[in-house]
């Protein structure tokens, strides 16, 4: 099967995490048919071959980027704009796809990109509390609930998305990344996980410096290429 139909199926077949802490919405776009009609066109395009990538692991879907498109890191003017993948999502800016597609750019363009890399998150559905987006560490109480969630939607994208098993990437240097590795040494999800700066980051607080962050994630892609 194409890598396009498996990604496909695992985000179709995403179930809502049930009972979780009281106040605590789900970012769930893939109950959208819009969103699983966007999302076949994207992966149809970048995807429809069955060749293994290298997992780019983000925290979880935000509210103005893959909370709306279903895509990690890919916001509706993107999406529109560079993806070539027209859409009738409010066209709002997100920063962490900023720092990505500007990166995507660098590394030769999306075609050349998304041949080599998966983005994937922690959590692949998100969060919401009091109207503004909610990262599955900032309530420990969220975090244990969802572990079970998270271990099997890793399982299940690595045993039926072709994957490079020998080293993922975290963006996240913190929080992140503290979890995933101590997941990953629980698990064996990846032999290595290495951490990058988390792109919202960058772009929050070291914008000037914006292309040395991306050479930073550059070099250490080139490596893992596959």
């Amino acid at each position: 099967m194409l890598q396009s139909k498996k990604i496909l199926a695992f985000y179709k077949n995403l179930e809502t995490p049930q009972g979780l802490p009281e106040g605590v919405g789900v970012l769930n776009p893939f109950l959208d048919k819009t969103v699983l009609e966007i999302n076949k066109l994207f992966y149809k395009k970048y995807y429809n071959d069955n060749k293994k990538r290298t997992y780019l692991i983000g925290i979880n879907p935000g509210r103005l980027g893959a909370g709306i498109t279903g895509i990690p890191f890919t916001d509706p003017i993107r999406l529109n704009d560079i993806l070539e993948i027209e859409n009738n999502f409010q066209k709002k800016s997100e920063l962490s796809s900023k720092f990505v597609f500007d990166l995507i750019d660098n590394f030769g363009g999306a075609k050349k990109f998304f041949s080599n890399f998966y983005f994937s998150s922690v959590s692949p559905l998100g969060f919401v509390k009091d109207g503004k987006n909610l990262n599955y560490y900032d309530q420990k109480d969220l975090e244990n609930k969802l572990e079970d969630f998270i271990v099997n939607s890793f399982w299940e994208q690595i045993n039926t998305i072709d994957s490079n098993r020998e080293v993922a990437f975290c963006l996240g240097q913190g929080k992140n990344f503290k979890y995933l590795n101590k997941l990953n040494a629980k698990h064996g999800f990846f032999n290595k996980i290495e951490p990058l700066p988390h792109p919202r980051w960058v772009m929050q607080y070291r914008s000037k410096r914006k292309q040395e962050f991306i050479d930073l994630y550059e070099s250490k892609f080139l490596k893992a290429v596959v």
